[in-house]
């Protein structure tokens, strides 16, 4: 065998062992995680890899950085070809696919303009980190000299490619020229080379393109990019669960004596998979409203540091290392760190909406809420510690089951002379209507209510409440971390539903519209949950409820987060608002899967915001800029917020914040108000 092929088989074995070594060193960290069973549901999952992993949809939500991702991401697909006929060459004297026939050439001519793209796509993404500099880029200067090295790395695969090929169609006086149009573009400069000379460059770039492969694959694992490796896995064991459904806790589960997540070993392994995963793009939190609104919490920080912190203890505690001796004076050893205060602030945590921004636009679907909740949910219930107005929430909802101080007695009466039924009066009902804690109890979204609660009286539905035997869904507390007592008032709540045979009910709140339907069959509550703006938009399809008024108003549609991105529901209240003759549905800057938090989800409604800017400000601040007179809202939260934020920019003269049951209500009366600039009214006519 040629001394060349002796060489390579040495360096080739030595590389391709020291990469599974450090593909399985990955995989027992992983063990350090605790278990969780990702491998249901194999079709679904597969076809999760094929449209976010090899589809890039998510990627290709930003066109620019999207498409040159694209082009660089299925370059290396397509590319391996020409790496393994290169090994096939290093490793077999005399291998050579070069005129082997028209398949040949085509693989040839596709080989060339994916590398030429390949090589835009390079300098494209260099000029942006450097020149353009998006702020979501501004990274530490180990993560910038990691990624500009990846980038010149690829950048001279692909020029030793074109090289190799190039000096090989001299050489052999091949007719390849025609189809390996990037290598025929620089054969001028090899042209006029002696054969010797060729061969020596031929070798220089065969062996250049080859080991800077080597060398490109057992970097991976110890570099941001260990994400080309990662990325599908991760993408394939995505959740399957409804989106953002929180993991319920086992709290009767003997010998257990930590709940939530202080360190890295009480993560899951996929949420330790997400750490490997994370590529460092800063998309995540390029569209948190936390982080956007000059707080703390960064989406992208908090899944680096799960990535460090297990970085660090994996490897001493996989190894049974109890002590670490020798350490300085005043550094503290590894082993008495915890993720949580060492790596990540609890001030971090608190910061969060869960809006789900940071999951949506991730391009690998690292799923960062659920981490942030664990985490939560480890200082509620492990330390006690919590913003102090949270105290009070969780009194409440112990002592009156709902997040405010008002008494249970109570809960219903907004239904005074409405003549409602109970589900206690007995006899049989189309729905259930869940009016929540908001509905009941706030003065302003009680006018939400009742508009609701009168539409589908006039269309004939045959609807009941709970009344004072509805309490709070849970979602506050569980957000917040408290999962035991969202728990009970959880089950509580199924067993009062299960108890009346409830099988189908509509709220008109997002926070309780998902928690009932994603999260109650954890616990055996398994019912058919509609929020209203599709109720309502059903009744107006079937003509049971007519719109007979119209309004001459300009309205921006505000999405909830827990009904857009959660449940994917942006139609519906569209459609109920264009189904008012009238009415001029303008939209926001950041709208539908893009649209921007009001800042209450996640148990902030009832937490001070004393950092940055307040989160409804910059929202109510981009509603005004449409010029609307109504700002449309379909969440007792998100109207609290608007209606803040609105006062605060003394606003309110101009702008009224309506729910879409309120202008659908009005514009079914025979004489509707007239509102500020012909906004429609804000009141509910009795």
């Amino acid at each position: 065998m040629p001394i060349k092929n002796i060489v390579f088989l040495i360096v080739f074995l030595v590389s391709l062992g020291v990469f599974v070594f450090s593909v399985w060193r990955l995989l027992r960290f992983l063990d350090l995680g605790q278990p969780e069973n990702r491998f249901d549901r194999p079709g679904r999952r597969v076809w999760n890899v094929l449209t976010v992993a090899f589809g890039q949809s998510k990627l290709l939500r930003e066109p620019i950085a999207g498409l040159m991702h694209f082009m660089i991401f299925w370059g290396f697909v397509i590319l391996l070809t020409a790496v393994l006929e290169s090994v096939f060459e290093g490793l077999i004297p005399g291998f050579s696919l070069h005129g082997s026939g028209v398949w040949y050439s085509m693989l040839a001519l596709l080989q060339d303009v994916i590398a030429a793209l390949v090589i835009v796509a390079v300098l494209v993404a260099l000029f942006r980190r450097y020149v353009v500099r998006p702020k979501r880029l501004e990274v530490g200067l180990h993560s910038q000299l990691d990624a500009t090295g990846i980038l010149i790395a690829i950048l001279f695969i692909m020029v030793t490619m074109a090289g190799q090929n190039a000096t090989r169609i001299i050489m052999e006086e091949s007719n390849e020229a025609g189809t390996r149009i990037l290598s025929a573009m620089i054969l001028p400069i090899f042209v006029s080379l002696e054969l010797s000379a060729l061969g020596m460059w031929f070798e220089v770039f065969w062996w250049t393109h080859i080991v800077l492969v080597l060398a490109f694959l057992n970097y991976l694992p110890y570099s941001k990019h260990l994400h080309v490796l990662t990325s599908i896995p991760n993408v394939y064991f995505t959740s399957l669960q409804p989106r953002g459904a929180l993991r319920p806790i086992n709290l009767e589960a003997e010998n257990v004596e930590k709940f939530g997540a202080a360190d890295v070993e009480d993560l899951t392994w996929k949420q330790l998979l997400d750490g490997y995963t994370c590529t460092e793009c800063g998309r995540c939190t390029s569209v948190c409203p936390a982080n956007i609104t000059g707080k703390l919490l960064s989406p992208r920080k908090i899944i680096m540091d799960i990535r460090s912190r297990h970085f660090e203890k994996a490897p001493l505690a996989l190894a049974g290392v109890t002590t670490v001796e020798g350490l300085p004076e005043g550094v503290r050893s590894p082993l008495e760190k915890t993720l949580v205060h060492d790596f990540i602030t609890a001030e971090e945590l608190w910061a969060c909406t869960t809006c789900m921004a940071c999951v949506q636009e991730c391009p690998v679907n690292i799923e960062h809420v659920g981490s942030i909740v664990d985490m939560r949910r480890n200082l509620v219930l492990m330390e006690s510690k919590f913003p102090t107005e949270v105290q009070t929430v969780f009194r409440n909802l112990e002592n009156n089951f709902t997040p405010w101080a008002f008494s249970a007695s109570t809960r219903a009466d907004w239904t005074e002379g409405m003549n409602i039924p109970r589900m206690s009066d007995g006899g049989a009902f189309e729905v259930l209507f869940w009016v929540g804690c908001a509905g009941s109890y706030d003065t302003r979204y009680k006018k939400v209510t009742q508009a609701f609660a009168k539409l589908m009286q006039q269309a004939g539905v045959g609807f009941a409440i709970l009344g004072t035997e509805e309490k709070c869904t849970g979602d506050p507390a569980r957000r917040i971390g408290n999962e035991y007592l969202a728990q009970m008032l959880m089950k509580d709540n199924v067993q009062t539903l299960n108890k009346y045979g409830v099988k189908a009910i509509v709220t008109s709140c997002p926070h309780c519209f998902n928690t009932l339907k994603n999260e109650y069959s954890q616990f055996g509550g398994n019912y058919d949950v509609v929020h209203h703006t599709d109720f309502l938009m059903k009744l107006v399809d079937e003509g049971r409820i007519r719109v007979s008024q119209g309004q001459k108003a300009r309205i921006t549609y505000h999405d909830p987060c827990y009904l857009g991105r959660y449940n994917d529901v942006y139609d519906s209240p569209r459609e109920a608002l264009k189904s008012v003759p009238g009415v001029e549905l303008v939209e926001m800057k950041r709208t539908r899967t893009r649209g921007f938090c009001c800042g209450a989800g996640g148990g902030r409604m009832w937490m001070e915001e004393t950092e940055g800017k307040r989160v409804n400000i910059e929202r109510t601040e981009e509603a005004l800029e449409t010029k609307a007179g109504v700002i449309g809202t379909a969440c007792p939260f998100c109207m609290t917020m608007m209606t803040d934020g609105v006062k605060a920019k003394e606003a309110q003269e101009q702008v009224e914040v309506k729910d879409i049951a309120e202008i659908l209500y009005e514009a079914t009366q025979e004489h509707s108000n007239g509102g500020h600039h012909g906004a429609i009214s804000g009141e509910v006519p009795d």
